[in-house]
This record gives structure tokens, sequence and C-alpha cells, in this order.
């Protein structure tokens, strides 16, 4: 039975540019996507950039540009990054939109209506000087716990404790390095109390990796909080119905974003309905991509708002690490805090692809990106394993047999092996095992170069009389290389592209696995792809550390 899917990576801020880190979710949710819908699923891939909240309205400021204009530049910059690592979302949207405003406001007059909001009065901290509510991450201080200096409001990097920003000590504004004042403001809550019940039965579901359990079971013990859905005047966002100079706090509308880029798509595709996608009993399914620093919004906030507000829950939310560089957190001042474009000036998209899918399991462990790894197993993978298969075979049929494969395979056994893989690969790639599938593809790719080693076509090639077994040879190995080219089709788009267009033929499916190709002409062979010499990482270093933010 064909699945339906709907798949989403967490939306990007529309602050900055998008950068190396972000690529991991959205290459880990794209391979997915691309092998839902290569084994004959219906999946569709929606994401968008999160416009609002104080840094945008501060940063338009700064450029004398109104927020519209800066987050409208941003989401286009982001596509053509998204585009430049063959990224095939099905829709690209934004949350300061008509679409989410309403849905937004539907949602939260559905929590009200349920009892599920509450207004206080609260103390915030307030810049005199720039007349505005200080957002955590815009009050820096000294850390409570462990003194360390120039800590955010929130938490502190040096010891990893939580607080409040009338905890930190000598506490300044970021904004106008004065000391902030404690001022009260009437705020609008969501009472997430009201479904810890349901949070915890739900987070106990296959719908979450163990380590997120676990870590949901603490903040479980230690009692949920009611949480701030509001925002003070001046902030760029939606203001909320009834509450004049209030407004959605950005995480609020974020998720819905969600929502409304998928609505925004079925205004476009006859073949989608949203409410089939989203309503409380709907039969399909809906997996969120997200990293490990926003997996609180995701699985306590988000799903609570989705039970109030009587939609559907989410099928599952895979959280995955960070990405380091070289062994080191990614960093404009050592260089290693790497635009998209960026990299795409010096390096194949492909490259990152592969290197990201080799790492990627179904766990929350940081990946490093080191760049000498990063040469020498796509050289080696790549080039000297995978495309080698193609580049001994393909010559031989092209200049003694006018491209024509042969009527047989030469040693079918091997081929049903191949072939036979198809069901534990695509096991690896439905649980996310992305590094364990690679490993799978490049033993069989072993498995192939072996074979052509023992058959030695050039050697055989030289007897005239040997020329059928050389074409039997050359048919094999290029049947096999043919079965990895649809084993790495979900990471290697393009190439694969390029494979069908050597071979001549449609675009391959999952289930082609289950034949050979013979007797059939093919193309003449181009190289796939270059090798990575050490020139061009260290002029991707170089760029990067002249890099402007």
């Amino acid at each position: 039975m064909t699945r339906k899917i709907l798949v989403t990576s967490a939306l990007t801020y529309a602050n900055g540019p998008i950068h190396l880190g972000h690529m991991l979710e959205y290459i880990q949710t794209d391979i997915w996507h691309r092998f839902q819908n290569l084994i004959g699923n219906q999946c569709i891939y929606i994401g968008g950039d999160d416009a609002h909240g104080t840094a945008i309205m501060l940063r338009a400021e700064k450029e004398g540009i109104t927020p519209e204009t800066l987050i409208a530049r941003t989401l286009s910059e982001h596509q053509k990054d998204l585009c430049g690592f063959l990224i095939n979302c099905d829709n690209y949207y934004s949350t300061h939109t008509e679409e989410n405003h309403q849905l937004a406001i539907n949602i939260y007059e559905k929590l009200q209506a349920h009892g599920d909001i509450k207004v206080k009065t609260i103390k915030q901290a307030f810049d005199i000087e720039k007349q505005i509510f200080l957002p955590d991450r815009f009050i820096k201080g000294e850390c409570p716990r462990c003194g360390a200096a120039d800590q955010y409001g929130d938490n502190c990097e040096v010891c990893g404790a939580t607080y409040s920003p009338t905890e930190l000590r000598n506490p300044r504004s970021v904004l106008s390095n004065t000391t902030p004042i404690e001022k009260e403001s009437e705020h609008y809550f969501f009472r997430l109390t009201h479904y810890t019940e349901f949070l915890q039965q739900w987070s106990q579901s296959d719908a979450l990796q163990p380590e997120i359990r676990n870590k949901l079971n603490e903040w479980f013990k230690m009692g949920l909080q009611d949480w701030d859905i509001s925002r003070d005047a001046p902030y760029f966002g939606f203001e909320i119905p009834g509450a004049p100079g209030k407004y959605f706090y950005v995480w609020l509308d974020a998720p819905i974003g969600y929502m409304a880029s998928f609505k925004n798509l079925c205004t476009r595709r006859d073949d989608l309905d949203f409410d089939e996608f989203w309503r409380r009993d709907s039969q399909t399914e809906l997996h969120h991509f997200v990293g490990k620093d926003i997996m609180y919004f995701h699985s306590l906030f988000w799903p609570a708002m989705l039970q109030s507000a009587n939609y559907r829950i989410p099928t599952a939310i895979h959280t995955h690490g960070f990405v380091t560089v070289d062994g080191q957190k990614m960093s404009k001042s050592r260089g290693t805090f790497i635009k998209a474009q960026t990299y795409l000036s010096h390096l194949a998209a492909e490259y990152l692809r592969y290197y990201y899918a080799t790492k990627l399991g179904d766990n929350l462990e940081d990946i490093d990106l080191n760049w000498r790894d990063f040469r020498l197993r796509i050289n080696a993978d790549l080039i000297g394993k995978y495309i080698n298969i193609a580049s001994r075979c393909a010559g031989f049929i092209n200049k003694k047999f006018a491209g024509m494969l042969g009527q047989s395979l030469e040693l079918p056994t091997l081929f049903q092996e191949f072939s036979n893989a198809a069901d534990t690969i695509a096991a690896y790639y439905e649980r996310r095992e992305f590094g364990r599938a690679m490993r799978e593809i490049m033993q069989l790719a072993n498995q192939a170069n072996q074979y052509i080693a023992q058959q030695e076509p050039w050697v055989i090639a030289k007897d005239e009389t040997q020329l059928p077994r050389v074409q039997a040879v050359c048919t094999m190995g290029l049947n096999l290389f043919r079965l990895l080219t649809i084993y790495l089709k979900p990471v290697l788009p393009e190439l694969a592209t390029k494979v069908e267009a050597f071979f001549d033929i449609a675009p391959l499916t999952w289930q082609d696995h289950q034949h050979a190709l013979l007797n059939h002409k093919i193309k003449k062979f181009k190289p796939l792809m270059q090798r990575i010499d050490e020139e061009q990482l260290l002029a991707l270093k170089t760029a990067t550390e002249n890099e402007s933010y």
C-alpha cells in the first residue's frame, strides 16, 4: 500500500545565510524524502523561513530597510542555496504570509476556547535607552552559577546552567550596553500543564528517539511550566487578536508555518488536500526533522498545541546533532563557519551530500566535517570504487561492440546478490541509518571491482577469440554499476541523472534492481565526477576566513 507522507525540515531563521550546519538537516531530510518517492510512496517535502522576531526587526533597522524587505531578500537567498545543494523541496515558503497569519489566529482561538490560554503579569528586562523589552539572547552578564563572564540571559555556555535573565550578575543590554531595569507587563500563556498526561503517553511511543524520551522524562519529573506565547511591541510578527500591542512569540507561529507552507502548496496542486494530511484522524504520516537545540519546542509545545486545536499530531520527530568542523564548533573567527554559497563556489554539492550520508544515523551525535577525511572519502569511495566500475567497463563496450550490452549476464549469481541487497539497504534508508546504507553500498562496490579485476577484460581483449567474453564481463560490470546507482540515487540525484543519460534509459526507480539491462545500446562514457585536490580545500578555507557577515 502506498504511504502518504508529509516531511519537514525545521524553518531557517530569516536573518542570515544558510551555512553547512543547516545543510546537515536539509540533506538528511532530502535523502529520506527522495528515497520514499523512489520506492513508490507519495512523499511531500515542505520547508520555509522563520521570518518573525526581535532579531529580524533589529537587523532590518540596522540596515535601514523594512523587515519585509529583509525577509524577502533572505528567502530568495535561501531558496538559491537549497537549489544549489539539490534539495528537492516541494514548497519553500515563509511564516510571514497570509496563510500562516490565518492559521495562527485559528489555532490560538481554539486554544482559547478550550481554556488553554491564561493571562498574568510578569517582570521582564527592559532597555530604557532603546525602549524595548529584551529577549534572553539580548542580555549578557555573569553566570549566577559559575560566574563565567559574557553569558546570555537564558543559559551558560561554560557550565551549562539554565536560568532567567533576572538571575544574571551585572547584566547589560546587548543593544545599548546599559543596565536593563525590570518592568512589569501582561503576558499570554499556553497552559502546557494541561497536557502533561497526554505528552507523557505520547513521548513514550516510537514517535521519539530514546535519547529524547529520556530527556522529556527529566522535564516531566521537574514539572512542566506554562509557556509564554506573547511578546510586547515593538515586535515584528502577528498581533494577538483582542490584545493591542501584544504579538505572538515567534515560536508559536513558526511550527504553524509547516501547515501554512503545505496549505500554500495545496492551492497549486489538485492532488493534495490540506485536511487529509492535518485533520485529527488523518491516515497520512507527518515527519519532522529537527536539530537537538529545538527538540524542546517540537516534542512538547507543538504536539500539545495540535492536540488542543484538534489537529493531527506528528508521526515522528527525528532529531540530529550539530556539525563541527575539524573537531571545532562552527566559528566565524576560526574560519569554520562556512556559508552554503561559499562552499558551492569551490566544491560540488554531491560531495557534501555523500559525506554527510556516511556519517548520519538515527541518533543525536554531532557530526564532524573533517576536511582531510572528506577528501579521502570522496576520492576513494565515489571515484575510486563506484565510478571506477563504469570507467573500467564502458570503454570496451563503446569501442569493441558499438555501445551494445550483451544479451546475458556473465555471472547471474553475483547480480542476484547485488539485487538481494536492496531490502537491507532500503531498511537502512527507512530508519535513517544512512551511514550503514553507504557502507553496505561501498562493500558491494568493492565486490564489483574485485570481479572486474579477476576477469581482467583488458587482458582478454587482446585475444580476438575472447571478445564475446569481454562483452559479457563488461555487461556484467555495468549492470552492477547500474544497481549501485539505484541505491545511491537518494544521495546523489544529479550523478544518477548523468548515469541514466549514459545508459540512455528512463529515470531509475527502486524496483529496477529486480532486472538486468541487456541487449541495450549505451552512450559514450563521460567522466561523472572529478577528484578533490588539496588546492580546492585550501581555496575554500581562505574564502571562509575572508568572509564578511
